[in-house]
């Protein structure tokens, strides 16, 4: 995440027929986010300052965000947003590389024995 920023309310909205995650610091951010033509906002107001990964979390757990598409919604931003573990670099993996086995000529003198058994 690009901010260290907290924020003291969280919900979502629908704008264009998308529902997002929106963050801010008052509730009154309903009052832009209306008349910026947004429908369905629902912000909560939450206990303490806390990050935008933080706050979702906390909404997702809300008896108001139950619904599927607000479930729907914070999933996929929590998704989208947690931070990725770290893997480590991969390196390059070499096709294994084929060797002809060459043939040997049999040089060995084969002389045979009376007393051999066979």
């Amino acid at each position: 995440m690009a901010t260290d920023k907290l924020f003291s309310v969280a919900g979502i909205s629908k704008l264009n027929g998308e529902y997002k995650v929106r963050f801010a610091n008052d509730i009154m951010r309903i009052k832009v986010l209306a008349k910026s033509g947004h429908e369905d906002i629902r912000l909560a107001d939450l206990e303490q300052d806390v990050s935008k990964l933080e706050a979702a979390r906390i909404i997702l757990a809300m008896e108001d965000f139950a619904d599927a598409t607000a479930q729907a919604t914070i999933t996929e931003y929590l998704e989208d947003n947690a931070p990725k573990a770290k893997t480590a670099p991969k390196t390059a993996v070499k096709a294994p590389v084929k060797v002809k086995a060459k043939a040997v000529k049999a040089t060995a003198k084969v002389t045979e024995d009376e007393d051999a058994p066979f």
